[in-house]
Order: C-alpha cells, then sequence, then structure tokens
C-alpha cells in the first residue's frame, strides 16, 4: 500500500521517506504544502508483491475475507493497537505529538469493490428488463453538498495553520470513508494560550514537614499505607518542553483554539461545534495516552489509573483523585470526589441501619401485637378483602406478615430516620470542607466562569417557550400518575382473579405474587419513562434558548431531576400514604369505574409492601440501569460501529494491518457528560434518605452498590469513552443545591411516614392513653372495628360465606369506627381523632426539631478547614507584603520573601517569545507561572 499523508505546517518542498513496521507496510510521502485546488490528498492502495504481505508458502484462501472478518468481529469490543508504532500519537515524524483528532467523511469513487457491484446490479436491472434509476439529480446535489464541506474544512484549516496549529491528514487508514486531521500545538502556541487563559503551571513542588506523633499516629499512618491511592512523585522541569504541559492540558488549549476559530464560509458558523452540528466533521476529540494492556506497553497515566482506579482488586483504596484530575480534568476529578467521600459517609449509615434490622429480628419474639395476631385461640374473623370472590379469612393467617413488618416497624426506625438527617446534614458539611480543600490544591479558588451569552431575547420571545415546558412537565407528571393507577388496576384484578384459583397454594399467597409483579412492573415502566424524560427534558430545555452554556445545563438537569424523580417515586408515595386510605368501609366501599374496589393494606399495614417497593425498584434501578446499561450500551454501540466499518472494508487487502491511537478511539463512545452519573446518584440518595424510615438497609444496598459503581465508572471512563476534553469547575454546581432540597424533603416525608404509614403514634396513643395496665395488651383487638354482615351492599358479600367452617356474622377490619350496635353505627370514633391529633404533633414536632439539629450542624461546623484558611491567609499578607516591597524597589530582598512563602499560588505572566531560563529568573519565589 502506497499512503500519502500532508504535512500542512511544512515551510517548503520536502519529500521523507520513511518505512514503517512490517504490519502496515506502508511507505509515507510528504507532499508540499502548495497544491491545486481540489486536488485528491491520498492515492490509491497498490498492490504488493505477495512475497511483502504473505507468508512463505501460503496461497490466497477463498474464505480469507470472511475468516478475517469473524475474527475482528469478536475482538471488536477491544480493538487491537500497534503499540510497537508512535504515529498512533505522534506526527509521521514520530516527534510532533497529536493533541487533538478531527474526523471527516472521505468519498472513495474509485474502489474496485464499489464498482463491481454497481455493475452487477445495472446487469441485473437490464437482465430483467427494468428501467435505469435516474439518480442524476440526486448525487449532483449530493456532490455538490460534499464539495462545500470540503470548502468549509479547507478554509477551517487554513484559519487554524494562521492561529499557529500544525496539521497532518491521514485517509488511508482501516476506517473506510472517514479521514482523520492530526492537531499539533508547538510551544509558542501552548505558551500564548496558557497567558491567554491565565493558567498557572507548577515550576517547583512544596514539600510538607509532618511531625511524628504517638501510637495514635503510627497507627494512622499503617492505615493510610493501606488504603492510600497510588502516589506519583511530582516532577517539574520547566526547561523540558515536551512534558511541562501534560497532554490533559495540551488537549484543552488546543480545544480553546477549536472553539473560536471561525469559518467565513460557513455563515453563523463559530469554532468547531458548529462545524460539527453541520456535519463537516464528524468528530472532534483528543487521544487517551495509550493503551493499558498487553505486551510491551510503556506506563502511561492511562495504565497507572487502569491498574490503581479501575481494577475491582483494589476497591479497599481510595481514589487518586489527582491524577484522575491530571488526566480527566476539574469537572470530572471533582465528581470522583464526592463520589468518593459519598461513599465513605455511606458506611456509618449502613451499620447503624443494620444493628436497627438486628434490633428488629432480635425483638419480633417479644413484640405484644405480632404474638396476638398470631395466637390462634384468639379466633378473629376478618371481613373480605374483596367482593363476592374473597371470603372470611382468619386474622392468625396474617402471621407471617405482622411478624415481617416488625422488622422494619420497631421504636429504633424512630431515632435511625433522625441519625439520616443529621448524617445528611454532615456529609453535605464534609463535602464542602473537601470541596475547598481541592479547589486549593487544584488553584481553583479565584477561578470564575467567563461564558458569553447566546442570544439575547426578551420574556416575550420566552414567554412560548416557558408555558411549553409548564404543560408539559404537567403533562408528563399526569402521565407518571397514570401509569400508577394503571398498575393499581393491575392489582385489583389479578388479585381478584387468582383468588378463584383452584389451587390452594396459589390462593394463599395471593398477596405476595400480587406485590412483587407489580413491583417489577413498576420498575420496568419507571426504566421507559426515564429514557423518555431525558430527551423530553432535553428538547424543552432547547426550546428555552438560555443565554449561557452554563445556564442550559442548569436548566437541563433541573428538568430532567424533576421528570425521573416524579417516575420513580410516585409509586413509592402512593402505598406510603394513600393506599388503605381511600377504600371506605365494609358496606360502603369506594369503587373504580363502578366494579374494581379501591386494594386495602394487609393487616400488619402498608409498610411491609413500601418495604418490597422500595427494594426492588432501588436494587433494580442500580443493578439493570445504573450497572448493567452503563457497560453493555456503550460496547454494543462501540460494536455497531465496528460490523458497519468491517462491512465496507472486509473486501481490502488491509487485514493484518493494527489500528492507530486515533482510530481506536474512534470506535470508542463519546462522551456525554456527567449529568447521567450524577442523576443516578441524586436518585440513590433520595432512596437512601427520603423513605429510610421504612427501609433500613437502604444505606448498606447503596454502599455495595457504590463500591463496584466507582471501579466500574472508571473504566467505563478508560477503556469505553472517548477521552472527554478537560473542563475546569470549582464545585459540582447545581447538584449541590439539588442535594439540600433532598435532604430538607427527607425530614418532611420522614415524619410522616412514621407518624401516617407505620404504627408508632397509634401504640404510643394506645400504651399512654387506653391500655388499662400501661402495656401493649389488647392493642390489636383496640384498632379492629364490628362490622354486621347483613349490612353488606347487594352482591358484594361472599359467594362462599361458610368458608371458614362456620357461619359468621360479625366480622372486624382495620379502622377506628363505632360498632353497629351504638346510636352513630360506622361512624368515625373519638379514638381516631385522639390518634390524628398526636400523628400532626409528631410531624411538626419532629420536622423542626430534626431541621434545627441540622441547622446547627450547618453552624458549627466551618466550611473552609482550619489548616486552609490559615495558610491562604497568610498567602495573602506575604503576598501583599511582596508587592508593597516590589513597589518601594526593594528588589533585593525578594528571593529573602520568596524563601518565606509557603504557598504555590504566585501568577506571573509567561511570555513565549521569552527564553525560559529568564522566565524562571522572574520567578524567584517558585510559585505558578
Amino acid at each position: 500500500c502506497l499512503r500519502i499523508s500532508l504535512s500542512l505546517f511544512a515551510p517548503h518542498r520536502e519529500h521523507t521517506h520513511r518505512k514503517t513496521d512490517r504490519n502496515r507496510a506502508t511507505e509515507v510521502i510528504h507532499v508540499p504544502e502548495q497544491r491545486a485546488e481540489g486536488q485528491n490528498l491520498a492515492l490509491e492502495p497498490m498492490e504488493l508483491p505477495q512475497s511483502e504481505h504473505m507468508d512463505p508458502g501460503k496461497g490466497p484462501s477463498a474464505c480469507s475475507a470472511q475468516t478475517h472478518f469473524l475474527r475482528d468481529l469478536l475482538r471488536s469490543l477491544a480493538p487491537e493497537e500497534n503499540s510497537n508504532c508512535r504515529r498512533g500519537q505522534f506526527f509521521q515524524d514520530g516527534q510532533r505529538k497529536v493533541d487533538y483528532i478531527l474526523t471527516y467523511p472521505i468519498k472513495k469513487s474509485s474502489e474496485g469493490f464499489m464498482l463491481r457491484k454497481t455493475a452487477f446490479r445495472r446487469t441485473l436491472r437490464r437482465a430483467r428488463g427494468q428501467p435505469e434509476p435516474d439518480r442524476d439529480g440526486a448525487e449532483d446535489e449530493t456532490d455538490h453538498h460534499e464539495q462545500q464541506k470540503r470548502e468549509k474544512r479547507q478554509q477551517f484549516e487554513s484559519s487554524l495553520m494562521e492561529m499557529g496549529l500544525e496539521l497532518e491528514r491521514d485517509e488511508q487508514t482501516r476506517t473506510p470513508g472517514l479521514g482523520f486531521l492530526k492537531v499539533h500545538a508547538p510551544w509558542s502556541v501552548l505558551c500564548r494560550e496558557a497567558e491567554f487563559l491565565k493558567l498557572k503551571m507548577p515550576t517547583r513542588k512544596v514539600y510538607e514537614v509532618k511531625s511524628h506523633g504517638g501510637l495514635k499516629e503510627k497507627l494512622s499512618s499503617t492505615l493510610n499505607r493501606i488504603t492510600a491511592p497510588l502516589q506519583l512523585e511530582e516532577k517539574f522541569d520547566a526547561s523540558d518542553r515536551d512534558s511541562f504541559f501534560d497532554s490533559k492540558t495540551r488537549s484543552s488549549l488546543v480545544l480553546e483554539i477549536l472553539k473560536r476559530t471561525k469559518c467565513t464560509k460557513a455563515p453563523f458558523s463559530m469554532g468547531i461545534t458548529s462545524l460539527l452540528g453541520s456535519g463537516v466533521y464528524q468528530a472532534a476529540y483528543p487521544l487517551h495516552d495509550g493503551d493499558v494492556d498487553g505486551e510491551n506497553v510503556e506506563l502511561n497515566d492511562r495504565k497507572l489509573l487502569y491498574e490503581e482506579w479501575a481494577c475491582y482488586s483494589v476497591f479497599y483504596k481510595y481514589q487518586p483523585i489527582s491524577l484522575i484530575r491530571k488526566y480527566f480534568g476539574e469537572k470530572i476529578g471533582l465528581y470522583f470526589a464526592w463520589l468518593g467521600v459519598y461513599t465513605q459517609m455511606l458506611i456509618p449509615a449502613s451499620v447503624v441501619g443494620v444493628l436497627v434490622f438486628l434490633y428488629g429480628c432480635v425483638t419480633v419474639d417479644d413484640d405484644i401485637p405480632s404474638m396476638e395476631i398470631c395466637e390462634g385461640r384468639r379466633n378473629i374473623t376478618m371481613c373480605p378483602v374483596c367482593d363476592r370472590v374473597c371470603g372470611y379469612w382468619s386474622l392468625s393467617s396474617a402471621c407471617a406478615t405482622a411478624r415481617a413488618s416488625h422488622l422494619f416497624d420497631n421504636p429504633a426506625t424512630v431515632l435511625f430516620s433522625v441519625f439520616m438527617a443529621l448524617w445528611a446534614a454532615f456529609f453535605m458539611e464534609h463535602w464542602k470542607r473537601r470541596q475547598m480543600r481541592l479547589n486549593y490544591e487544584w488553584d481553583l479558588t479565584g477561578f470564575e466562569d467567563e461564558e458569553v451569552e447566546k442570544e439575547k431575547l426578551t420574556c416575550r420571545d420566552r414567554f412560548p417557550a416557558y408555558m411549553t415546558n409548564v404543560i408539559m412537565i404537567l403533562l408528563m407528571v399526569g402521565v407518571t400518575f397514570a401509569f400508577v393507577f394503571g398498575v393499581i388496576l393491575y392489582r385489583i384484578s389479578t388479585q381478584a382473579a387468582l383468588s378463584l384459583s383452584s389451587d390452594p397454594l396459589t390462593r394463599s399467597n395471593v398477596h405476595l405474587t400480587v406485590r412483587t409483579t407489580a413491583a417489577v412492573i413498576n420498575l420496568i415502566i419507571i426504566l421507559i419513562l426515564d429514557e423518555l424524560y431525558g430527551a423530553l427534558a432535553r428538547w424543552l430545555t432547547v426550546m428555552e434558548v438560555p443565554k449561557t452554556e452554563k445556564s442550559f445545563e442548569e436548566r437541563l438537569i433541573f428538568k430532567t431531576f424533576i421528570l425521573k424523580f416524579f417516575n420513580a417515586f410516585t409509586p413509592i408515595i402512593y402505598i406510603a400514604f394513600f393506599r388503605g386510605r381511600l377504600g371506605g368501609r365494609p358496606g360502603s366501599y369506594l369503587y373504580v369505574f363502578e366494579s374494581y374496589r379501591m386494594e386495602e393494606c394487609a393487616h400488619g399495614g402498608c409498610l411491609m409492601e413500601l418495604c418490597i417497593q422500595l427494594s426492588i425498584t432501588m436494587l433494580g434501578k442500580q443493578l439493570i440501569q445504573n450497572n448493567l446499561f452503563e457497560i453493555g450500551i456503550p460496547k454494543l454501540k462501540k460494536l455497531i460501529r465496528f460490523i458497519k466499518s468491517k462491512r465496507s472494508s472486509f473486501q481490502e487487502p488491509k487485514h493484518e494491518q493494527k489500528l492507530q491511537r486515533y482510530e481506536t478511539d474512534h470506535f470508542l463512545e463519546p462522551f456525554a457528560g456527567l449529568t447521567p452519573e450524577y442523576m443516578e446518584m441524586m436518585i440513590q440518595f433520595g432512596f437512601v434518605t427520603l423513605f429510610v424510615a421504612s427501609f433500613p438497609l437502604a444505606p448498606l444496598f447503596a454502599l455495595l452498590n457504590n463500591i463496584i459503581e466507582i471501579r466500574l465508572d472508571a473504566k467505563k471512563f478508560l477503556t469505553e469513552l472517548r477521552r472527554p476534553d478537560a473542563a475546569r469547575g470549582k464545585d459540582i454546581g447545581i447538584w449541590y443545591n439539588i442535594l439540600r432540597g433532598v435532604a430538607k424533603l427527607a425530614v418532611i416525608i420522614n415524619a410522616f411516614v412514621i407518624s401516617f404509614t407505620s404504627d408508632f403514634i397509634p401504640r404510643l396513643v394506645y400504651q399512654s392513653m387506653f391500655s388499662p395496665d400501661g402495656s401493649m395488651h389488647g392493642f390489636v383487638n383496640h384498632t379492629l372495628s364490628f362490622f354486621n354482615v347483613t349490612h353488606f351492599q347487594n352482591g358484594t358479600g361472599p359467594l362462599q360465606p361458610l368458608n371458614l367452617g362456620y357461619s359468621v356474622s360479625i366480622c372486624r377490619y382495620k379502622d377506628y369506627r363505632e360498632p353497629p350496635w351504638s346510636l352513630t353505627p360506622y361512624e368515625i370514633s373519638k379514638e381516631f381523632w385522639a390518634v390524628l391529633a398526636a400523628r400532626l404533633a409528631f410531624v411538626i414536632i419532629f420536622q423542626n426539631l430534626v431541621m434545627l439539629m441540622s441547622d446547627v450542624v450547618d453552624w458549627i461546623i466551618p466550611d473552609i478547614p482550619k489548616d486552609i484558611s490559615v495558610r491562604m491567609q497568610r498567602e495573602k499578607i506575604l503576598m501583599m507584603e511582596l508587592f508593597m516591597k516590589e513597589e518601594r524597589g526593594k528588589v533585593t530582598h525578594l528571593p529573602e520573601m520568596a524563601h518565606t512563602l509557603e504557598g504555590n499560588h504566585v501568577l506571573l505572566p509567561l511570555h513565549p517569545h521569552q527564553d525560559r531560563e529568564t522566565t524562571l529568573q522572574l520567578s524567584p519565589c517558585g510559585g505558578f507561572v
């Protein structure tokens, strides 16, 4: 094969012949910068002698192409890279590093296979007598559009060269129909852009002297050696121009140039973003720092991260946040730092939750209400749970449900709810302190986002979009409620159908079957609607035309969170607060569509069913949506792209070639932002805090998921996604406000769950007001009302009234109502009002007390760590003294002041045309240039 590569930055006509590795068997030629308009940049591949690309003694095989295709298809999930050739990450000269890649479509009109395919189709049409289709107009129009794109690319690339960038093409790759433009930024351009963006580059390492303490410090140091992340010795050599700017910084500087370079041939075009949207370029991405596995792979940051961060064998270690920030940028580094703090804080919450669950297991045999329900001698006959097909049932048959409900409905859950509210406050304060420390260490304390407004629209211009947003959000919330109502109808109808079954085992497990299948159906609906709501939120945000990119991101996040929050928690809210309270009473039930009776809670309450719904939804979203989809979908998309590429090229004699670095990265999934990662953690935080009173094991499940999630995300970022563009940021943005809102809402919801869903308040009221001896004996009988079976409405009584073996005249149901023999039969009793007053009082007291405690925690713990505050203040004072002395002309004392400066935040101008040694002499403080 003969490849021609164009070096656009060559100052003169140059012919360089270089022999590459045997696997590619190519010869590289650099052609001059001046060329004719529209000249093809790549020659057609030429057949080499058989001895040069075939093993001796082996002839061509008829199925060799299919064999290679299947082999490459099996390896498509991990495309092979040529690790022995540096040209994957360097220009053809092997010296200039590739800082960025632009891909664009190319049309190969002279491919023999396509010509033979077209001629064969034309022959078939003539043999069948079919007329030739008239495609000249369509082809001319397509060629015109392609010509326009080529002109735009040429003009844009000329502008890039004027900015000082150096470019090189590669159109003879294993990816047919796609050309790669390699971009390199020389030292002068990097220095110019760094000064323009006011970057702070370190010139020396600051060492901190620590004093050795006693036994406590030794134990702490031993534990730190076990759990500490990878620590690399940082060496900053300002004289080495190749390593002074790391790959992340180089690509971010090049991206800034690409964003602000205009293309005059494209109207309203501003930078690479517009060209990508119009299809002039297909993709733009920086390269990964090499491979992560294989033989003789050079050590690089990507490989280090894979071994010390993405492997499951290092799950017990802290994350190498500094190396993550160095490779991916500050925003991604802050995300993984936040995820690490959140996972760390889940450890005490999980321990306390397990203790609460164990307390319920230990005390279940001593729970008097459960003992009364399970006692068969009482022989309490309960009213039917549905009309006609359901019969009377004995209260003792609900023994298992009552005992299981005690595991989650016990006095310890109240204390656990208070603990989780304080835990949320401690977590947010801990994160603020950690974030401030990272801002100081990463030199982000003075960083501010500078954004330009896109379009200036008036309120009248935006009013239709705002109204559309409100209407669509309300409509989607209504759709969510409609699906919940559909699941309710499923439970009612399925329960009635299973009750008619002739199988005794089926009839005995009706409640468990209905609850479990309904929870699974809810989970499937949630997963489907999540994808729909994400696309809808983006469409609504685009319609608003926000002023800046930050405003666009915040509005998109807010809409997506609102829709997904209602989608995930609406079924749970219905079970917790509405089920069993809208059904009415025997003889006066509430019906839906005049035929379906509203469902009721079991005698043990709805807390057990709430726990089942929470566990299935939480575990299902984490296992299916968060873990399986995160890895499965990128792999599937990469496989599809690889198959499409092979389908077009398996006739070409290039199977023995290995992929270059930029080709391998092309098959990876593009980075879609951190919004999906944060969103799944926000929903999980809601599961952990909102209904924790009914499910104390939620923090434990979240902890186990996050231990896997960290390593799964790490592997995804390193091996399944293209390298993201490094973005700077000093905080997690709107996500912190969402955390605070969920934490405040959790206090209110847990107060209502304890008071209205659980039996904690009724038991407390009975024990203090109605119990004759101050114990819980007689509580079950106190909560059951009487009903005369002769008062059933026509056609609603059981078809088999003697199913228990005896005639029933009075049945019981759970409610606080007057008996049928009173003067006001079936009216609400005074016990109901006493319990309701106690419930409302508990909500008010619990909410205000817990929020007050959370505010006290927020007030006591400072947002900035003391050592960081002292160092920042001292640096500020020393900097002022340094500038004052410089103004007075005391230049000779500058080195002495520099040695007393502990920090490393001095910002001095870096002149690209000035000698580096001279620049360092102007920076005696050794801080940042």
